[in-house]
């Protein structure tokens, strides 16, 4: 992704977005969340390349600054909670796709996010059912969004979403945790006993 079309097009794919030009200035483009008119991502050229100004979870903010020498703090905003992020074709698409997603979790308070943290309070020898992490994500009628959320799991290795199984215990499909087989070796590794592809919820459960 190296161009200012390809940065608003996906940041126009995401639910209730449009995009706005605040300052009478055709440099500056932004995606804004339709309800709360919150920005989310901002669009703009300097220095010959397009830069991106994405909103950050501050623990993550170090992260993404060290990962690349391309991401730096946020230009003209809140160096605290906005990442800049220079289109030079040096920071792989998956990334850059991963740190606009971030933003707009932040700015709608996406369920997602409430989501994975709920997944990351599953202990290590435990798992817990879609409903058990809806109601943990503070919403028990949402076990659809869990399920959503779990196959779209953008760090695998810090939401252990292998630890969440059905109303029977039932493991997921195949495709859910890269192949067959792969959640009951991630879940033995854990010391969890998986038998006919079911876990115990009574023994294992939270």
């Amino acid at each position: 992704m190296t161009t200012r079309e390809e940065a608003l097009a996906y940041g126009l794919s995401f639910p209730n977005t449009y995009q706005d030009a605040p300052f009478h200035d055709t440099n500056w483009q932004l995606v804004r969340v339709k309800k709360s008119k919150k920005a989310f991502l901002w669009t703009y050229e300097r220095d010959g390349y397009i830069n991106l100004n994405v909103k950050v979870d501050p623990e993550w903010r170090e992260f993404w600054r060290k990962a690349f020498k391309s991401v730096i703090p946020g230009w003209h905003q809140n160096k605290e909670h906005w990442n800049t992020i220079i289109l030079d074709g040096s920071i792989p698409d998956d990334d850059i796709k991963r740190m606009i997603e971030e933003s707009y979790d932040i700015v709608t308070d996406s369920p997602s996010k409430k989501i994975y943290e709920a997944v990351k309070k599953i202990p290590r020898g435990k798992v817990a059912t879609y409903a058990k992490v809806a109601e943990m994500a503070g919403n028990p009628k949402m076990c659809r969004a869990v399920g959503n959320a779990l196959h779209k799991n953008p760090y695998p290795d810090e939401i252990p979403c292998y630890r969440v199984v059905n109303s029977k215990g039932e493991l997921s499909g195949e495709f859910a945790f890269g192949g067959p087989g792969r959640q009951q070796e991630l879940l033995e590794a854990d010391g969890i006993k998986v038998v006919k592809g079911r876990v115990d919820l009574e023994k294992y459960g939270i």
